[in-house]
């Protein structure tokens, strides 16, 4: 038994410290911002109380809502197909998924219903999660499984692109491009309200899975062994994923490695069980969403970093770092 695992907090405690950050984070994203408004202007008269619960909480909210979905989706990936490089942006769901609300702007398709632009996103998220499976397939290797993710995230930005070629106005051009960038800025209760119910199904579904998660690494026959319909399993985390990447991309544009790091993070403490993983990766994508939020608010530029650029920098090299290692472990 490792050093670590020896001196591991138990569980309970480890999860009260991470909400514990979390609550601590909350207070001072609200705080935060280019003027610091503190949160006792919510007791008092101070007009400043408008820019906390008008523009900051629903920030707050969304940055909650989607990393909790991110982190969540990259743990059941991860668990599911028995490969730590498993992430919805990675292998593509996102960009699938970003090319469902892409078309669905193309053709202003939100002037009939907002609800069909977090359908769309959802539709390709579930056909990016159901080509990469089919391209994959069951015994593929981590070398075959990423470049199965690599194929559908360049066939969806490729079409992605001819949307932008093709668009009808320049207006329809930098509207669609300034939200491929990602962002939890300028959203409203609006925008909560309406990825919340699918994120909150995603999550519930993805949590319906942890016993055969964990039975999945005995393979899939040690798993059929012990009672697990696989088909089912995989039914239910498509429709997880999809609804958890789809809404959150609906909603905030395309934002990367979320669901890559945070189980890596998580794995040490929490151990290697992956239906065990779910839920601290979860709280632990909400978490590094909104310190990768707050931070991006105070970063002294004349013009705000976009979240997605900003996760981009950060699992760039961690993503590297993480291939590199499991090289050397490999030879």
């Amino acid at each position: 038994m490792s050093a670590l695992a020896l001196r591991r907090p138990p569980p309970l405690a480890l999860g009260g410290g991470l909400l514990l950050v979390l609550i601590l984070l909350v207070g001072l994203s609200l705080c935060a911002g280019r003027v610091w408004i503190p949160l006792s202007a919510l007791t008092t008269h101070d007009p400043r109380w408008t820019v906390i619960v008008e523009l900051r909480l629903p920030r707050t909210l969304l940055a909650l809502l989607v990393g909790a979905a991110l982190g969540a989706s990259g743990a059941a990936l991860q668990g599911y197909t028995r490969n730590h490089l498993a992430d919805p942006f990675v292998l593509g769901i996102s960009s699938t998924a970003g090319l469902g609300a892409v078309l669905v702007l193309y053709f202003g398709l939100t002037a009939v219903s907002p609800w069909l632009l977090p359908a769309g996103a959802m539709v390709g998220a579930t056909l990016g999660l159901l080509m990469l499976l089919a391209l994959a397939g069951s015994n593929s290797s981590v070398v075959t499984f990423v470049l199965a993710g690599i194929v559908i995230q360049t066939m969806a930005t490729a079409a992605t692109t001819l949307a932008l070629n093709l668009a009808p106005t320049p207006w329809a051009v930098d509207e669609i491009v300034s939200w491929l960038m990602g962002a939890v800025a300028d959203r409203s209760f609006e925008e909560v309200k309406l990825a919340a119910p699918f994120i909150a199904a995603g999550l519930g579904l993805l949590l319906t899975t942890r016993r055969a998660l964990d039975a999945l690494t005995l393979g899939e026959l040690g798993a059929r062994a012990l009672g697990v319909n696989l088909g089912a399993v995989r039914l239910r985390l498509a429709a997880g994923v999809a609804l958890a990447v789809g809404a959150s991309v609906a909603v905030t544009g395309v934002i990367g490695f979320v669901g890559l790091i945070t189980p890596h993070l998580m794995r040490p403490w929490f151990g290697g069980r992956p239906g065990a993983l779910i839920v601290p990766s979860a709280v632990s994508g909400a978490l590094l969403l909104l310190a990768a939020d707050v931070l991006v608010r105070l970063t002294p530029a004349a013009v705000e970093i976009r979240l997605g650029a900003a996760m981009a920098v950060l699992g760039g090299p961690f993503f590297l770092a993480l291939l590199i290692r499991m090289r050397r472990t490999a030879i």
